[in-house]
């Protein structure tokens, strides 16, 4: 969950809020009262990628070449 904070508070207190994101809390920056700007990590906590954590496999269709019509949407308008 969130944890919205005021620019005023997020000034005086940037050091500990960029503490908290990097241990994975999103912050909501707020100026008067509205929503203005997200707080978030660049990498997972933990600091370490994972390859293939996602299940599955690319099947032998994905290599095949691409339709006209699908091509053609690829192309620039003249």
């Amino acid at each position: 969950m969130a944890v919205i904070v005021n620019v005023h508070q997020a000034k005086t207190q940037f050091s500990r809020l960029l503490e908290q994101a990097h241990a994975g809390q999103e912050i909501i920056l707020a100026k008067a009262g509205k929503p203005y700007a997200r707080l978030v990590p660049l990498a997972p906590p933990d600091g370490k990628r994972r390859p293939g954590r996602l299940a599955g496999k690319v099947g032998d269709a994905f290599f095949d070449p691409l339709p006209d019509e699908e091509l053609k949407a690829w192309e620039p308008e003249t």
